[in-house]
């Protein structure tokens, strides 16, 4: 063997024993045992290698080999507990969708209606759109009363007599015409006070957001506009 082969066999020989204590120092680290330390409900307190049972309901505290904390482990949840805990998260979750999706129809709702004019012109033209049909309906309403005129005065002539049964029949068939269209014109007018309320109920908010007020900050909409929506009941 020449010489130089030998210093180099001998050099990296040296390097091996002098990482060897490092090496062995962070292997016999890794394979420290954990130390669990807790006091249980009698206050004595109790260490394992191991998770104390004794201690399940309580803060355990994990060391390391010199005493020092390592870790905190909190105590484990019963059954009651872990479903609390599932329905706060299941509640935050939905919280946090609804206002996502409050804050996704005030911008749908910016973007229809960037100015009060556009949505002043939306309301005429869906107001227009239920009085174009009240007005077909008062329309029905005053020919089912001439044609009851003409009716009436033809059953004058049988005075004291049975009706024919087809001017009965006409009669009747104009009655029941006339209610269905009142109620027809009653419930359209109602809509004309509903699509009315929701109208009022997107101005307030748009109000807010075009003075700069951030999408979702206001608060639900969707509870307001379905308050406006539902039919008042009538009184008679």
């Amino acid at each position: 063997m020449t010489g130089s082969s030998r210093t180099a066999r001998l050099m990296l020989l040296a390097l091996l024993v002098a990482g060897t204590p490092a090496v062995w120092a962070q292997a016999g680290a890794s394979k420290a045992p954990r130390i669990y330390s807790c006091v249980d409900a009698t206050g004595k307190r109790i260490s394992s290698d191991r998770s104390v049972p004794e201690c399940a309901a309580r803060e355990q505290r994990v060391l390391n080999a010199d005493g020092s904390v390592k870790q905190v482990v909190p105590p484990a949840m019963t059954a009651e507990e872990r479903a609390e805990a599932d329905a706060r998260e299941r509640e935050a979750v939905a919280e946090k969708a609804a206002r996502q999706d409050e804050a996704r129809r005030d911008r749908n709702l910016i973007a229809r209606y960037p100015n009060e004019a556009a949505h002043r012109k939306a309301r005429e033209t869906a107001l227009d759109d239920v009085g174009k049909a009240v007005r077909l309906s008062e329309a029905r309403v005053s020919a089912l009363a001439s044609e009851r005129k003409r009716l009436l005065d033809e059953s004058e002539f049988y005075a004291g007599k049975p009706l024919p049964a087809k001017l009965k029949t006409a009669l009747e068939a104009n009655e029941a015409s006339g209610a269905a269209q009142r109620t027809l014109i009653q419930n359209q007018q109602a809509e004309i006070g509903r699509i009315d309320a929701i109208y009022d109920v997107e101005l307030a908010r748009l109000k807010k957001l075009w003075a700069g007020a951030a999408p979702g900050s206001i608060g639900p909409a969707s509870a307001a506009v379905a308050a406006a929506a539902t039919p008042k009941p009538t009184t008679r």
